[in-house]
């Protein structure tokens, strides 16, 4: 396929350790998005007078808006750049957390929360798509690690601080530091963020071809892999996150900062492993450091599930092997990402695309079954991530290991 020219006088901004900033705040969106109101959850069952089930609505809810808008972004970002695309999802981002602000009821929750996800998700699938614009096939993996390490400081602290807001000032406050958060970084990008598309195709936003590429995508069987092994270790993740509040308010009865703190010892191991990887990948290669943490997530998976079935029910229990599910993920997100995109240099942002909508609907079928499994006891957070944490190397062994041989 021949490479689409560039617009005349359009070069890619230069790699520079602000634009890495900026990108790490922008990717951060959609994991704060979710973590900061944690510690509400509880609060808001209360409020509403709902169940959980319903409250973690708000969650999955958020995670197949996150899904459906990347579809969208990623196409028209590799047509019209990069930079519009993500003006227009932060804009969207800000009005939806203002309607969160004033929502009377969860229903209206769950729509806002629909809405801001389709803003959100910006952020993610564009920043990936620059980070591949900018440093290329070789370098992305490693820039792709220490965002991760940088971003995980959102997780680590955004639970505890949303304690606290909760708390203090209700839940509503939670959404107001989202807005705030949104605003800034639509003033920067518009000030700050060049545009890094310069293989335009003016093709990409045609259903045919976006039907055409997409399955192109899904036919390539070491994108599947990459994109299978991220997305069962991210369901894992999630699965925590959906239902770790509820496990640790009711068996162990955490308050909100209690439970912040907690939750961020957990995100602490996705710190340490996407660090980790950042000073690995080019030693031992993005390969063998994604299939060492997804085996490394199985065993602490099954760990997990191990403790719950014999009726160890301790927060150490919990806490202990999910920090080494998390550090898994770490290792195995951006040697997944850089590994999916690394053949498609003109088609950066569908592939990214894709690679969320799959990450993103498996997460939130994933978080509405614990939702629902919650009513029958809190072993369905530990069946979950077992479950999880196992298909991801059996993603890698059917799809990466096979086609690169043994």
């Amino acid at each position: 396929m021949a490479v689409p020219a560039a617009p005349p006088g359009l070069t890619a901004p230069p790699r520079s350790r602000g634009l890495a900033v900026l990108l790490t705040t922008l990717v951060a969106l959609g994991p704060l998005s979710t973590d900061l109101y944690l510690p509400a959850l509880p609060t808001l069952a209360r409020v509403f007078a709902s169940d959980a089930a319903r409250v973690q609505l708000t969650l999955s809810v958020f995670l197949a808006g996150f899904a459906c808008g990347q579809i969208v972004y990623g196409p028209l970002s590799d047509r019209f750049g990069r930079r519009p695309a993500m003006l227009c999802g932060l804009a969207i981002y800000c009005a939806a957390s203002l309607g969160c602000v004033f929502a009377d009821s969860i229903e209206e929750l769950i729509l806002a929360r629909f809405v801001q996800a389709l803003g959100a998700c910006a952020g993610p699938v564009l920043g990936r798509a620059i980070v591949r614009d900018v440093w290329g096939a070789t370098d992305s993996a490693r820039i792709i690690a220490y965002m991760g390490g940088a971003m995980a400081i959102a997780p680590l602290l955004g639970p505890t601080l949303g304690g606290f807001l909760t708390v203090l000032f209700g839940w509503q406050s939670n959404f107001v530091v989202l807005l705030l958060i949104g605003a800034t970084q639509l003033i920067a990008v518009a000030r700050l963020l060049r545009e890094s598309n310069v293989h335009r195709d003016a093709g990409a936003t045609h259903p045919r071809q976006m039907a055409s590429t997409f399955l192109r995508l899904l036919a390539d069987r070491h994108y599947l892999g990459n994109v299978l092994t991220f997305s069962f270790s991210y369901s894992a993740l999630f699965a925590f996150i959906s239902g770790s509040s509820f496990v640790l308010a009711e068996r162990h009865g955490l308050t909100p900062q209690v439970y912040g703190m907690c939750f961020g010892v957990v995100v602490a191991g996705y710190l340490f492993g996407s660090l980790a990887s950042g000073r690995l990948v080019r030693r031992l290669g993005s390969v063998r450091l994604l299939a060492g943490g997804a085996w490394l997530g199985a065993i602490a998976g099954a760990g997990m599930w191990c403790l719950e079935v014999a009726g160890v029910h301790s927060i150490a229990a919990l806490l202990g092997p999910m920090f080494l599910c998390t550090l898994a993920t770490g290792l195995v997100m951006p040697n997944a990402i850089a590994g999916a995109l690394a053949a498609y240099p003109t088609l950066a942002g569908s592939a990214s695309a894709l690679m969320g909508f799959v990450q993103m609907t498996l997460a939130a079928l994933v978080g509405i079954a614990v939702g629902h499994g919650l009513a029958g006891g809190a072993g369905a957070l530990a069946s979950a991530v077992a479950i999880c944490t196992a298909l991801a190397p059996l993603s890698y062994l059917a799809l990466i290991r096979v086609r690169r041989g043994p």
